[in-house]
């Protein structure tokens, strides 16, 4: 099953995607739809006498506007690993992102005024189905709702201020997710998907996520450890090798150019970046 949600009638909707055709969900949002409880399956299965609209005419939203956590994961990747120099680590690297970081898969891209460095990540999103505390590695699997696309847009010159990542990580409107939330059943559970990252026409990032050092059953059996995890909470599980800031010299997004990031049988995204409106750049302003 493929789950989607899309700007509509001036709110939001969730939506159930058969082929190119999206059936509108009695729900605001795909978050909505998981915490309605333990039967959103059969409910996005069963009502599909609501509007439809096409795939090509539909305004993505992020998959998930409003998730109550957004769990993100640094170094998973052992070729990522290799490329900065460091050690294979022994637990999950953890930080967060807020809810309005968050943009939809073909939404623009705003470069921020004060940064300069503003830097690709193309990963593999988790989003959760049911509430699960304290899960074994068979529970966390389980508790695994669907499989999306994250580009972990960030900031370099703000997240290497200080040992801490969060500053650089969460700039509004930084962050693509979506288009689609595929039931593991369709991907294998994600364990063996390419995914990639190319920056108008030069590939920049090309892996598979059975590079992971931390897997999604052990990420979430250990997060939940800690902290209960819900239904619409995203887990963002790391980028692998060819993020611009370890380039010699470091390469970052410009103005004009097209982000996309994909990853099999999960689709693709595609953020046009865009310079940032201020004073100087509307004509006449002082």
């Amino acid at each position: 099953m493929r789950l989607t949600t899309i700007r509509w009638e001036g709110g939001t909707s969730a939506g159930r995607v058969d082929g190119e055709v999206i059936h509108l969900l009695p729900y605001t949002d795909v978050g909505a739809l998981l915490a309605s409880g333990p039967d959103w399956r059969a409910s996005a299965l069963m009502r599909a006498d609501g509007a439809t609209v096409s795939c090509q005419e539909a305004d993505f939203a992020p998959l998930v506007p409003h998730p109550e956590k957004v769990v993100c994961v640094g170094v998973n990747y052992r070729d990522h690993v290799a490329e900065v120099g460091l050690a294979l680590p022994d637990h999950p690297t953890l930080f967060a992102k807020y809810s309005r970081s968050l943009i939809g898969p073909y939404d623009d891209l705003v470069l921020p005024a004060n940064s300069d460095a503003v830097d690709w990540e193309v990963e593999l999103g988790v989003v959760i189905g049911q509430t699960v505390r304290d899960a074994d590695e068979e529970q966390a699997w389980q508790a695994v709702a669907g499989y999306t696309i994250v580009n972990d847009v960030s900031m370099r010159d703000w997240q290497l201020r200080t040992s801490q990542f969060l500053q650089g990580k969460t700039f509004e409107a930084s962050t693509p997710v979506g288009p689609f939330l595929v039931t593991p059943d369709e991907v294998g559970h994600a364990r063996e998907l390419e995914l990639s990252c190319t920056v108008d026409a030069t590939v920049m990032q090309r892996s598979d996520t059975s590079q992971l050092i931390h897997d999604v059953g052990s990420l979430i059996s250990y997060i939940s450890s800690f902290i209960t995890l819900v239904p619409g909470d995203l887990i963002a599980t790391g980028t692998p090798s060819g993020i611009g800031g370890a380039r010699r010299p470091p390469v970052y997004l410009t103005a004009g150019q097209t982000l996309r990031t994909a990853i099999a049988g999960l689709g693709e995204q595609a953020n046009r970046c865009v310079a940032p409106v201020t004073a100087a750049s509307v004509p006449g302003a002082r």
